[in-house]
């Protein structure tokens, strides 16, 4: 009798024990009858048989499909929702040679995301997406999706999907086929065995596309979703084959290849080059960094009226930092106003990697305007530093435990012949009573980036004239 030898085991692309439920360590948490367990194995035979796991990154958004970097052992990345093709997009770009994969529901990429997927995919994004169609919201509750079926029930039509009142249901594959850029689109089901194997085909050929740098690849998978649905397992897949099909046609809605104009995109140019560091012709390496002399931590709120030139001074801070090698973080905030709205931005200068750009309690307010002046005076730190862009401050202020210093930047300005360099102004008088920066660094950037010959001499009078006005300053204040 002749000797068999059976082997089942699951995919190495997968991890040995699963660690989210310490009861379940050798099972997904996916219900009984869902799609997600079939693709994942799918997606992981194909990484496994490319020899392309140390190169995958995964991007898994909200939704059921959040959970894959418990499952998948590659690069794994979690985006909020709808924002997996712009993640997936961003790490292409960081790093070209590694197979980026989009992992996302319909609730996900049709609704909240469709912006993402639409750009991305007309950009030709050399990116992969894999788009679980389960015309449902499946983990929060049973709501509509934008793949909803007409007539189907949910949580938020429990009198069925009616198009007069929530339209019709959302072909993402027929949208993206109006593109000029994809190179492949394709629509899969789970509803058989059969059309399985059509499912794996198509995912294998979608990674190839990627790897093989063709460009953006999308494969829609009709999925069941039993739980939600309130089905059985088997009820679920046939009713992927008897309605979403029908609704959802399968085939090949675009497989070729595209030449893109422009040579392959723009040139690329390090960090050091953007900041005018090193010279490409000269052909030698960039200089490394400087190493920070000042290893305090600033972090900094400047606030003003649009048009006071709030966030370019912290623009200027922000590469100023980064040309004296420091951690640096900047954050707008502005109103729909372009001009006498209100703006303000967040600084951070640090030796030290900086957490998050959001600043709550700044140890340095930069006040343009008597407005941000209240609203942001008493959240500064103790001992922080308050500069207010007048000669006086305001008698009723009470704010105590910190230097409140008036400098007159819009006045020292207006002298010099320009109302729009009050913000230089305001810059010179904060690097002379910080030292977080050096004035040869703050000559260099606006150097670098004030191209007007008559506008730079301009703005390096402000700024000298700011640091004069705080050098005369009674040193019991400075």
């Amino acid at each position: 009798m002749a000797e068999y030898e059976v082997v089942h085991s699951k995919s190495p692309v997968f991890y040995p024990i699963y660690e989210r439920k310490a009861d379940l360590k050798h099972q997904t948490h996916y219900c009984p009858g869902c799609g997600h367990g079939v693709v994942h194995k799918l997606i992981a035979e194909t990484i496994a048989d490319l020899d392309l796991q140390d190169r995958t990154i995964f991007v898994s958004p909200v939704g059921c499909s959040v959970f894959a970097y418990y499952y998948f052992d590659v690069g794994n990345v979690q985006a909020a929702h709808g924002r997996a093709s712009a993640v997936a997009t961003a790490l292409k770009r960081a790093c070209p040679e590694s197979i980026v994969i989009a992992y996302q529901g319909d609730g996900d990429l049709a609704a909240i995301g469709t912006a993402e997927i639409v750009h991305a995919a007309n950009r030709g994004e050399n990116i992969t997406v894999f788009f679980i169609n389960n015309a449902i919201y499946g983990m929060t509750g049973g709501q509509m999706a934008p793949t909803t079926l007409v007539g189907q029930t949910t949580t938020t039509t429990p009198w069925g999907r009616r198009p007069v009142n929530e339209g019709y249901p959302l072909r993402v594959c027929e949208l993206l086929a109006t593109l000029e850029a994809p190179v492949y689109i394709e629509r899969v089901a789970l509803s058989d065995n059969k059309n399985i194997m059509r499912a794996r085909r198509a995912i294998r050929k979608a990674i190839e596309l990627q790897r093989d740098g063709a460009g953006f690849s999308l494969v829609e998978i009709l999925s069941p979703c039993p739980t939600i649905w309130k089905m059985t397992p088997t009820e679920a897949r046939d009713w992927v084959a008897e309605n979403m099909i029908r609704n959802f046609p399968l085939g090949v809605f675009r497989d070729r290849r595209l030449a893109m104009p422009g040579n392959g995109g723009p040139p690329q140019r390090s960090v050091a080059e953007v900041l005018g560091l090193t010279s490409p012709s000269l052909g030698t390496e960039a200089p490394a960094a400087a190493t920070p002399t000042d290893t305090r931590e600033w972090k900094m709120k400047i606030a003003g009226f649009g048009g006071q030139g709030v966030l370019l001074l912290g623009q200027i801070l922000a590469e100023m930092g980064m040309r004296e090698g420091k951690e640096v973080s900047w954050l707008p905030s502005y109103g729909p106003e372009m001009r006498s709205g209100s703006a303000h931005c967040h600084v951070c200068l640090s030796s030290q990697r900086i957490g998050s750009p959001l600043i709550e309690h700044p140890n340095v307010l930069v006040a343009m305007n008597e407005i941000s002046l209240r609203k942001f005076a008493p959240s500064v730190t103790p001992g922080g530093l308050i500069l207010y862009n007048r000669r006086t401050v305001p008698a009723d202020l009470g704010v105590s435990n910190v230097r409140l210093l008036p400098i007159p930047a819009a006045e020292l300005a207006d002298q010099l012949g320009a109302a729009k360099v009050g913000n230089i102004v305001m810059l010179g008088a904060l690097l002379e009573l910080t030292g977080a920066l050096s004035f040869a660094t703050a000559e260099a950037v606006l150097q670098a980036t004030v191209k007007n010959p008559d506008l730079l001499a301009l703005d390096l009078r402000a700024l000298q004239a700011g640091r004069d006005w705080a050098r005369q300053l009674p040193r019991e204040v400075r």
